[in-house]
């Protein structure tokens, strides 16, 4: 499982890693797919081999990832389009407020996009007093970045359905199913932001 680190940046809960993971999903029906590909997973498979993985198990994995993501985004993406912002404002929001006072290069450093296209969701948070951004009093070079309370409550409205289905799967797997599932995803995320977590072998 994971568990958070003394690390100057904390992460809270899974939604963490499925953010490193992917950031656009297309929007298919998963009724279809279902049907064409015959993909659909039954309790009584026989678990697969790590050693002797088919294509037809890798391409499933990267399917499910898919479509997982698309429906653990698609109520915050309707929440999100009520105030006209998109993904972009949301990982934002989301990391602001896990890690309040982190600087604008730390969350460069987690999202990975370029200054221009953070500047222009950071631009229409501030102005729509969803962020506040202070001054470092050690170093005012630096910029810290908090959530107002209309950020906070955004924030907390978006995680909180987002965790409903994370919590149903978690019940429905059962324990083993959850550190298996963790730790296949620490697995995936790139070794730098790997270290940011505590994964039980």
């Amino acid at each position: 499982m994971f568990q958070h680190l003394p690390a100057k940046i904390q992460y809270v809960n899974i939604a963490d890693i499925l953010y490193f993971l992917l950031y656009d999903i297309n929007s298919i029906s998963t009724a279809l797919w279902l049907k064409e590909r015959s993909l659909a997973m039954p309790m009584s498979k026989p678990r697969a081999n790590p050693l002797f993985l088919r294509d037809e198990d890798l391409r499933q994995a990267m399917e499910l990832l898919f479509f997982a993501y698309r429906d653990f985004t698609a109520e915050p993406d309707n929440i999100l389009a009520q105030y006209g912002f998109g993904r972009a404002h949301h990982r934002v929001i989301y990391f602001v407020g896990a890690n309040p006072g982190m600087s604008v290069s730390d969350l460069l450093g987690i999202l990975r996009i370029t200054k221009q296209s953070l500047s222009r969701v950071l631009s229409q948070l501030l102005k729509e007093r969803f962020i506040e951004q202070l001054t470092d009093e050690d170093d005012r070079r630096r910029r810290l970045l908090y959530l107002t309370q209309r950020g906070s409550d955004l924030e907390n409205l978006l995680t909180e359905r987002q965790s409903k289905l994370i919590a149903r799967a978690y019940r429905e797997a059962g324990a083993d199913a959850v550190a298996g599932f963790c730790t296949v995803l620490g697995g995936i995320i790139n070794n730098k932001d790997r270290d940011r977590f505590n994964i039980d072998e």
